[in-house]
């Protein structure tokens, strides 16, 4: 090959390059030539307007922090984790607002707030971090159970002379194991006697038909 077509053929390679760099590149090429502009990019749009909010203390529920929350802005749906057996609050939840502005700032104010004691932690989660079932009966109030009232009407309830007798025995049965309990602990003390079988009978006695 002749120092011409060298030459030649070197031209055409830079060339080549230069167009190249110039169609797909997005930097400056390193021996000149044109290349792409790169456009200005946009900052992505936050959309996210739930929030989640963790360490929340004993007695904030949910008509406090609707009051508490909603002075930032308006409140479309509000949801406390609770315990499906007691009903009791799990100390964490989750807030929607209407705007993500609204979101974003509530983020970034009551984080690390001190709340009775306790610092909030409160968390943006983006769109694509919110479950199907999240808001899944979120309206849902809990009503709590009135022990008091459940024990009440086990105790009054109507029993069968047979169920009085086992009720009897079993009361009896405890004390005994009570009376063990002081005596190996060597304390002297008499128990006052429990009357058994002549326990007087039920107020209310269910009759069979």
């Amino acid at each position: 090959m002749g120092a011409h077509a060298k030459k030649a053929m070197k031209k055409n390679l830079k060339r080549v390059s230069s167009n190249k760099l110039s169609q797909g590149a997005d930097f400056l090429p390193l021996e000149g030539g044109s290349a792409r502009k790169i456009g200005e990019q946009k900052p992505p749009e936050n959309t996210a307007t739930v929030l989640y909010v963790s360490r929340i203390p004993h007695g904030f529920y949910e008509k406090e922090m609707e009051g508490y929350f909603g002075q930032f802005g308006t409140i479309k749906r509000l949801r406390i984790a609770r315990n499906k057996k007691t009903g009791k609050s799990r100390h964490f939840g989750y807030i929607e607002f209407e705007s993500p502005e609204v979101a974003k700032i509530v983020a970034d104010t009551m984080h690390n707030y001190l709340l009775f004691e306790h610092l909030l932690q409160v968390f943006v989660v983006p769109p694509e971090h919110v479950h199907s079932r999240l808001w899944r009966g979120f309206n849902y109030r809990h009503k709590p159970l009135d022990y008091v009232q459940i024990e009440r009407k086990r105790h009054d309830k109507e029993r069968t002379l047979e169920e009085h007798k086992k009720m009897v025995d079993r009361i009896l049965k405890h004390d005994q194991k009570r009376r063990k309990r002081i005596e190996a602990a060597g304390v002297d003390y008499e128990c006052p006697e429990i009357i058994g079988n002549i326990h007087p009978a039920p107020k209310k006695i269910k009759f069979d038909d």
